[in-house]
Parts: C-alpha cells; sequence; structure tokens
C-alpha cells in the first residue's frame, strides 16, 4: 500500500474522535483513512474479508504512528455489514464520523446507455445492494452511535448520479438514489447527525471500470487534470469536521468538469 504523495492543505483537530470508512483498502476510501488518521483521527477501515489490501492499509497507516484498526466485511451484505459496523463502534470506543464511500461499477468497460441486456438482473441486484443499500445498512446500524456523539456521514455519489453517464446507466441511476437519500437522512437525523455527500468526477485509481482520458477529453477539465484520491478526501474531511451548517447536500468534485464549456462575449 503506497501512501499519499500529494500535499494535503486542509487540516483539522480530531484527537479523540473516530471514523469508519468504508471501501478503504484503496483509492478514495485510503486516501480518507490515511487524512483522517493524519489529523488525529482513530479510523476503522473497511474492505470485503479477505483483501489482502485491507491489511496493507491498515499497517500502512499504523506504521507512521497513527491510530487505525481493520474492519473487513461485505457493506452490500444486510447482516455483515450490521456485524461489522457494531463491532467496529466496539473497537473505536465511540463513533464520530460515517464514510459510506463503498462501491462499485460492477464492469470492467462503460455500458452505454442503449444496451439494455449487459446490466441484467444480477448486475443491478450487485449494484443496488453495493452502492445504495450498502450505505443505508452501514447507517442505520451507526446512526445511534453517531446520534450520541453529534457525529456527521458522508457518502461517496458520482457526477453520473446529477448528471447521467458513468459507466453504465445502472451505476448513474444507484448514484442518483444515494444523493436522494442523503437529502431525507439529512432531514431525518438533523439537527443531531449531519448528512452529505461528495460527488466525484474523474479519478486517478485503480478502478474497476477503465475510460479512455484522451487528451481532448482532458482538456474540458477546467483544472486540466483527474482528481487524485487525496482531492477528494480533502473534501470528505470538510463535510466531516467541518461545514457545521452543512446538511443533506452533495458537494461535486470534479475539477470543473460538469461546470460547462467556456463561452466568449
Amino acid at each position: 500500500m503506497t501512501s499519499t504523495t500529494q500535499t494535503i492543505n486542509i487540516s483539522a483537530n480530531l484527537n479523540e474522535k473516530t471514523a469508519l470508512v468504508t471501501g478503504a483498502a484503496s483509492g478514495i476510501g485510503f486516501a480518507t483513512a490515511l487524512l483522517l488518521a493524519e489529523n488525529g483521527c482513530k479510523v476503522a477501515l473497511n474492505d470485503l474479508p479477505g483483501n489482502p489490501r485491507l491489511k496493507q492499509a491498515v499497517d500502512a497507516i499504523t506504521s507512521k504512528g497513527y491510530q487505525a484498526i481493520s474492519a473487513p466485511g461485505n457493506a452490500g451484505d444486510e447482516v455483515l455489514a450490521t456485524e461489522m459496523v457494531e463491532t467496529a463502534i466496539t473497537d473505536l470506543g465511540r463513533l464520530d464520523f460515517l464514510v459510506n464511500n463503498a462501491g462499485t461499477p460492477g464492469t470492467k468497460s462503460p455500458i452505454p446507455a442503449h444496451d439494455l441486456d449487459t446490466p441484467d438482473q444480477n448486475f443491478w441486484t450487485k449494484l443496488l445492494q453495493v452502492n445504495l443499500l450498502g450505505p443505508w445498512y452501514c447507517t442505520r446500524a451507526a446512526i445511534g452511535a453517531l446520534q450520541k456523539t453529534g457525529g456527521a456521514i458522508v457518502n461517496t455519489a458520482s457526477i453520473a448520479g446529477i448528471y447521467g453517464n458513468g459507466s453504465s446507466s445502472t451505476y448513474a441511476a444507484t448514484k442518483a438514489a444515494l444523493i436522494n437519500l442523503t437529502k431525507e437522512h439529512a432531514r431525518a437525523f438533523g439537527p443531531d447527525v449531519r448528512v452529505n455527500a461528495i460527488a466525484p468526477g474523474v479519478v486517478d485509481s485503480e478502478w474497476e471500470c477503465r475510460f479512455e482520458r484522451t487528451d481532448e477529453f482532458m482538456s474540458k477539465i477546467p483544472l486540466k487534470r483527474a482528481g487524485t484520491p487525496e482531492d477528494y478526501a480533502e473534501a470528505i474531511l470538510f463535510l466531516c469536521a467541518g461545514g457545521r451548517y452543512i446538511t443533506g447536500e452533495t458537494l461535486v468534485v470534479d475539477g470543473g468538469l460538469t461546470a460547462g464549456p467556456s463561452t466568449q462575449v
């Protein structure tokens, strides 16, 4: 497990705070867990049981002198997710932040919207279980502990959930539903718990679905690069530790990709 090499420009005093980050063995999840730990937070890293990268991720954080524990479990399985969250809270001693980051595209290459055969019922079921029901399972199991600490939840959605496209229409639909669920939970659990989401754009990390990144496409991003896991981790840290009057919102973090083309008058 490699550590971040990008300079992080946001910090907070999270001593005595704790967090559970799902899908934390790599990518955005790992960068978030590391950033939280660097700011004093004790972090439980979740990923699928048996994934060797989970232990590597925990070791990468603890080797730096920060506090991190392993919380293996399938976030998309109701029983296993509930058990995982409850065990993590017990091991942490309390829970201040829940980052529902675990997700899957379910495909190694994009599926065009006109293809109604490839995303069959099994495909839909898998993506619904992981991308939508997973955050719901984890939130349901964690909400009592979060209410006690006045904590926060951050869900990892996608710009596909706002504008469509993405790896498939199925993926976009699950992320759109997660954005709506974020609003519902913000209304339901305020004022004790804030609930927000981030909507990442292009991610420069190992992701199951690979997209062709032509020079023409990258030129459409005002910041002229893909977002790193650390870019998204900064946004998650802000919504966890800051933004005291922000809830029910989805923060688009895409380098300006969806801002639209520039115009000259």
